[in-house]
């Protein structure tokens, strides 16, 4: 096998300017029909029906499937004012919408079943979302390990960073086998199709993004996932992208994954660190539950948390020691801890400190 397309599906795949627009377009109207896992849609329905669910909960089973994301994303902007500005994140849509706007956009929402599949989508769903959700635990991963202030956006941008796969795919019945060949990795394939297609996935990924009306910023991550001269949250997503293929056993450009990781200031042993727990890693429950606690009560805390004592956190916060005890006291009761262990306990799995 040659690692060029053969010229029969290349004239398939490779149409005038004119029709070339007309297959993009018609996989962009295609993709308002996406379909979520029934699994992933059913859970979702079973978290918010059983009433006792925590907004964390409910966030990380809509970002259990990378429809559901696009589905509450787009309601929410849709209804998001020009004073709150565009939403870019799950807990800021979910927190918008309300647990039971979500229930009944999930309720309404089309499914795909891999026992029961149709031949619109074949396996397409399914093993998007293997690769999604494995790009977005490795970008919380990296998020954690450079403390990246905007983690809930990143998430979303990690989720969707494919989603012009899904464009080409419907638009290129050849896509992706007929047009990355013998690619061996990520570069290689995005290189391909730039050459096969004259645009490429990350390219096309950002244009449905602003077609669905998703902020700029998370479009601009998805259109620049690829870039070498990717910056930010693109640089994030580009990182997380390729240690997700080396974690599923995949083609990496060692200088690459290298070149990615110094770009996000990642020194060499820190790379090594998160390819070998790579395996295991995993977002785990969101925490994303409202903070009951001020911005000064969360100061202390944090002191608390360093293991400093009352003197110590007065004099770094430039207030009397009585005022940190009345701090304290009144962190203890909003979190019905007991003592400041548990108050650190608390907050720390919560993650508001």
């Amino acid at each position: 096998m040659t690692s060029r397309t053969p010229v029969s599906a290349r004239r398939e795949l490779a149409r005038p300017s004119e029709g070339h627009g007309r297959r993009l377009t018609a996989a962009f109207d295609a993709l308002e029909g996406f379909p979520a896992l029934a699994e992933s849609r059913n859970r979702l329905l079973r978290v918010v029906r059983e009433g006792r669910a925590s907004t964390g909960d409910v966030v990380a089973a809509v970002e259990s499937d990378v429809a559901l994301v696009t589905i509450v994303l787009r309601m929410a902007n849709g209804m998001a004012s020009k004073k709150r500005g565009k939403i870019a994140s799950v807990p800021e849509a979910v927190g918008l919408l309300t647990p039971e706007g979500v229930e009944q956009l999930a309720a309404r929402a089309e499914v795909f079943d891999f026992f029961e599949r149709t031949p619109r989508w074949d396996i397409a769903p399914e093993r998007f979302r293997l690769h999604a959700v494995a790009t977005q635990a490795a970008a919380d991963r990296l998020a954690r390990t450079l403390d990246y202030p905007h983690r809930d956006e990143l998430l979303v941008s990690a989720l969707l960073h494919d989603i012009g796969k899904l464009v080409l795919a419907h638009a290129y019945p050849g896509y992706p086998v007929q047009i990355h060949g013998q690619a061996r990795t990520p570069g290689e394939r995005v290189h391909r199709e730039r050459r096969e297609l004259g645009v490429d996935h990350a390219l096309v990924g950002g244009v449905l993004a602003r077609r669905w009306g998703l902020p700029g910023s998370l479009a601009s991550a998805i259109e620049r996932h690829h870039s070498d001269d990717a910056e930010g949250q693109a640089a994030m997503v580009r990182l997380a992208d390729m240690l997700a293929h080396y974690g599923h056993g995949r083609g990496v450009d060692p200088k690459e994954l290298l070149q990615a990781a110094r770009v996000l200031g990642l020194s060499e042993d820190a790379l090594r660190t998160l390819m070998y727990e790579l395996p295991n890693v995993g977002n785990g429950k969101r925490t994303v539950d409202p903070c009951p606690l001020s911005g000064r009560e969360l100061d202390v805390l944090r002191k608390l948390a360093e293991g400093k004592v009352y003197k110590q956190i007065a004099q770094e916060l430039e207030l009397s020691t009585s005022t940190v005890r009345t701090h304290l006291h009144n962190t203890y009761a909003k979190l019905g801890a007991q003592d400041r262990a548990q108050a650190v306990l608390i907050s720390t799995d919560r993650g508001w400190i």
